[in-house]
């Protein structure tokens, strides 16, 4: 289960309630899956009844079987959850380097003499990768290292291969960096 949202507050008094978004954007929710809140240590399964998008963190959302101003304090401040495989699948094509998030990035143990000879190389994993930063002329992933987070510019010259399948990045990175 992956947490994607919090119940924030109620709007009106009929049971409607406002949920702020984290690790994606309100409209990848699939309305036609359950949302989960935990109750005393169990995941409890909720429908979408109604679904409006707020802002780009924010919707108001009514949920099977909250009804009322006191169910919604109820639940105020609780987690939401997601089971994982009902995440939109994202793809390069698509989404660009944000569907980098959640793979692996790899980097030659040595420095390769040419590029297209990463089947020979040895390659070191650096980390997963976190977030995609858009700075502009400047675009940048974060990476989880074992030494802590570390921001890594992400220019196609430093990309020597891309493999969507394994989501493994494997480039090189800039000395000093790791």
């Amino acid at each position: 289960m992956l947490q994607v949202a919090q119940v924030l507050k109620s709007n009106g008094t009929d049971g409607e309630l406002v949920l702020g978004f984290r690790e994606i954007a309100p409209e990848d929710i699939n309305l036609q899956e359950p949302v989960f809140i935990i109750f005393d240590g169990l995941p409890v399964p909720f429908y979408i009844e109604s679904f409006q998008k707020r802002g780009n963190t924010k919707a108001l959302v009514r949920l099977t079987d909250i009804c009322s101003q006191e169910d919604v304090e109820e639940i105020a401040g609780k987690a939401v959850y997601i089971e994982e495989d009902c995440l939109p699948e994202m793809s390069l094509e698509e989404d660009g380097f944000a569907a980098l998030v959640g793979w692996v990035l790899l980097t030659p143990a040595g420095i390769p003499d040419q590029v297209g000879e990463e089947e020979e190389m040895e390659l070191y994993e650096v980390g997963e990768i976190t977030d995609f930063i858009d700075i502009p002329n400047n675009p940048c992933i974060e990476v989880e290292t074992e030494n802590g987070a570390v921001m890594i510019p992400l220019h196609e010259d430093l990309i020597l291969s891309v493999d969507p399948e394994n989501r493994e990045l494997i480039m090189e990175v800039p000395e000093g960096l790791l």
